[in-house]
Order: structure tokens, then sequence, then C-alpha cells
């Protein structure tokens, strides 16, 4: 998880989000870099828009359920609440 925050952090300050810097960040940060986890992450971003990715999720979170909406969907949504939670939960251990 610490490679994804490396990655976001690069982003947002306009670097270039490869090997190199991953593994500074995360050395800055007191972590351990793990090779392999690093270059996975590199490849799986290659043509990646992660500005569009960011915008996407944000308006996913934002998105209110509909009350009457078939009973599929509702499922669907209860599943999609179910993982934000959970998401939430992750990020809240991080952070206290």
């Amino acid at each position: 998880m610490e490679n994804v925050y490396a990655a976001l952090l690069l982003h947002k300050l306009g670097k270039e989000v490869d090997e190199k810097n991953l593994k500074s960040v995360v050395a800055a940060a007191g972590g351990h870099a793990d090779d392999s986890k690093i270059k996975s992450l590199v490849a799986s971003l290659k043509g990646v828009d992660i500005d569009k990715e960011l915008e996407s999720a944000s308006l996913m979170a934002a998105a209110p359920a509909s009350s009457s909406a078939p009973k599929e969907e509702k499922k669907e949504n209860k599943a999609v609440e179910e993982k934000k939670e959970a998401a939430a939960e992750g990020l809240s251990a991080l952070f206290g």
C-alpha cells in the first residue's frame, strides 16, 4: 500500500512515477522498498491516466444510490458500499 501512496505523491508533485523515485519515497518515509512490488506497480501504471482514474474514483464515491433501483442494481450498490466501507476501515487503521 505504501507503494501506491508513494506513486500518488510523486504524481501530485509532477514527478515521474518510476522505480527509482518510488524506492526513494518509500525509503525516505522509513519503509522497505520491495523491488518486485515496485516493478509490478510501475508496469501496471504504464499508459494509465492517473488524473482521469482519480476523477472517476471520486465520482463513484460521490454518486448517491437510488432507492427506486431494481433489485439486482440494489445488490450491486450494496456490494460497492461494503467495499467502500472496508477501504475506509483500512485507511482509518493507517491513520488512526
